[in-house]
């Protein structure tokens, strides 16, 4: 448990207390002070408060509460005054750590078990039970957000996203490593699907506006059971890993929108190549220069429409329709043709996945 949230705790309450008090740990360790200078440091009466039999213990002008959680010393309150509402004071604060310890732990504990889940960590006999065990509803909504930012200093993205998402008991912040996060939302039951993008987006532009972060995240598909937060775990991964290759520019990427890619991701580097051979003369894709595939890219983009292409690319009408007799001359393909642009349009998909390093054999 972080030691700034007990001295969250401590800063909440002390405009009420006019003594200095803290709470150490039972070696003496103080994690939280009203003065915050002493954090990080050892009160030198831990020894004597420790052999005292008693809970309370006052020593030269200091009372001492010792705090046991299942019988075990976990915290030591303090405070300097010897006063009758110093007991009260110290019996105020141990009760807020022990709940706060309390929480954190159970809250731990979820983590931990929904990591388990994620990494396949857990039998899947196990889930339910185990679920139940920890107050987690097994049949409800849930999406995984997989969420890769680059790396930074002093700025932790996985407490920017935590801050976002206030329901701390339904929705789960996994830090994996430096640069990945998992965020798993509970969605309401007549949930809208243009939520999930909206959340998506709300990640990615407050990383960006409030931790100076760029991100990028990818979207699972939605799953009713608690058991199978791991296949949408993977889904995210793949979202990511196929939009890297096929939509490099984008930052948001959803397992239900990779459409062709997906599948030309399954599809053995030999078998590719074999298509491209097959579909173009030797050589006759490659000898298409940076400005034809401009062209090419934006006749698609506007669903082969040769008007609202020559608009967008400020050429005149019959200027693309000679890029497109020429295209086809080089090639054999006639992109004003549907089949035709189908065909190209995944010969240009397939290019992109050998180009990478998924697709070299």
């Amino acid at each position: 448990m972080s030691i700034k949230l007990y001295q969250n705790l401590v800063n909440q309450i002390k405009d009420v207390i006019d003594s200095e008090f803290g709470i150490m740990d039972d070696t003496g360790l103080i994690l939280a002070c009203s003065n915050e200078k002493k954090v990080g440091q050892s009160n030198p009466l831990v020894s004597e408060v420790i052999r005292s039999k008693d809970q309370f213990v006052v020593i030269e002008g200091q009372t001492f509460q010792k705090v046991y959680i299942k019988n075990k010393l976990e915290f030591i309150t303090f405070i300097s005054s010897e006063c009758a509402n110093s007991q009260k004071f110290l019996a105020l604060i141990s009760i807020n750590t022990i709940n706060m310890k309390s929480y954190f732990d159970e809250k731990y504990d979820k983590i931990s078990f929904i990591k388990g889940i994620i990494l396949d960590n857990i039998l899947p006999g196990d889930i339910t039970l185990r679920a139940r065990e920890l107050h987690l509803q097994n049949n409800v909504n849930r999406v995984v957000f997989l969420i890769e930012t680059e790396k930074t200093k002093d700025v932790y993205a996985h407490e920017i996203v935590e801050g976002l998402f206030p329901v701390k008991n339904k929705d789960f912040v996994i830090v994996l490593d430096d640069n990945a996060m998992v965020f798993i939302k509970e969605l309401k039951p007549d949930y809208d699907y243009k939520e999930i993008n909206k959340i998506s987006k709300v990640i990615i532009d407050t990383l960006s506006t409030e931790g100076m972060i760029k991100a990028r995240v990818g979207i699972g598909t939605v799953v009713d059971d608690i058991k199978d937060i791991g296949r949408s775990f993977k889904e995210a991964q793949m979202a990511l890993l196929i939009g890297g290759i096929f939509d490099s520019e984008k930052s948001i990427i959803d397992y239900n929108k990779l459409g062709i890619g997906r599948l030309i991701y399954q599809l053995p580097p030999t078998l590719c190549n074999l298509f491209l051979r097959e579909v173009f003369k030797e050589g006759s894709f490659e000898s298409l220069d940076s400005e034809t595939m401009h062209t090419i890219t934006k006749f698609f983009e506007n669903n082969l429409n040769v008007s609202e292409t020559s608009r967008q690319l400020y050429v005149h009408r019959n200027t693309l329709v000679y890029r497109l007799d020429k295209i086809q001359k080089i090639t054999g393909l006639d992109l004003r043709l549907f089949d035709d642009a189908i065909i190209f349009k995944v010969a240009m998909l397939v290019k992109k996945y050998l180009d990478s390093n998924h697709g070299l054999v």
